[in-house]
């Protein structure tokens, strides 16, 4: 766990950067319920070195942008995003992966997994635009997704447990990421 702590505390003083008007107590509970951050760390010291600090990287800078406004046609935090200029930005700085621009492009280049195989820095799909793979967003763990949800709102954080998402959930997807060279 003390590996952790320097992770910890990026995550806590990146978020607090990239969404200004948000509050400490704010990223606490987040943190804090139902021991997210804990539980991301298990799956990843399960999951092996080089692909816990690839999660780890793309996790952290995903939370990192909480608070950021949804902008259609977005990719970047100082104008805005959109779902999947938002996945496009954040496995870009975070693993130096490019993917497509639309989410159903996203859909197509990265490979189906199983929802019960999901793993921090995976790709969730889900139809809200009467379209299949319409709406994309990255899992962070304990049933959690990281997104950019539509206009008015900003990045956040929900559960792909709660009815709405549930019912529109289309598929899991991972990035296949090159592994690095000993």
């Amino acid at each position: 766990m003390k590996r952790w702590l320097p992770s910890l505390l990026l995550l806590g003083s990146a978020a607090a950067l990239a969404a200004p008007g948000n509050h400490w107590e704010d990223m606490d509970s987040l943190l804090a319920e139902k021991g997210l951050m804990t539980r991301l760390g298990e799956q990843m010291q399960q999951a092996g070195a080089t692909a816990t600090d690839q999660a780890s990287s793309l996790v952290i800078n995903a939370l990192a942008f909480l608070g950021v406004p949804y902008r259609w046609g977005g990719n970047s935090h100082e104008t805005g995003f959109d779902c999947s200029g938002f996945v496009r930005a954040v496995y870009e700085q975070s693993v130096g992966k490019l993917l497509p621009r639309r989410s159903d492009e996203q859909a197509a280049a990265t490979q189906p997994i199983e929802r019960n195989d999901l793993k921090p820095g995976d790709l969730v799909f889900f139809n809200t635009m009467r379209r299949a793979f319409s709406h994309v967003g990255i899992y962070v763990g304990d049933g959690k997704f990281v997104h950019s949800p539509r206009a008015g709102a900003e990045v956040r954080v929900e559960d792909m447990r709660v009815a709405y998402w549930s019912k529109r959930f289309n598929g899991a997807r991972r990035v296949p990421l090159a592994q690095a060279q000993p």
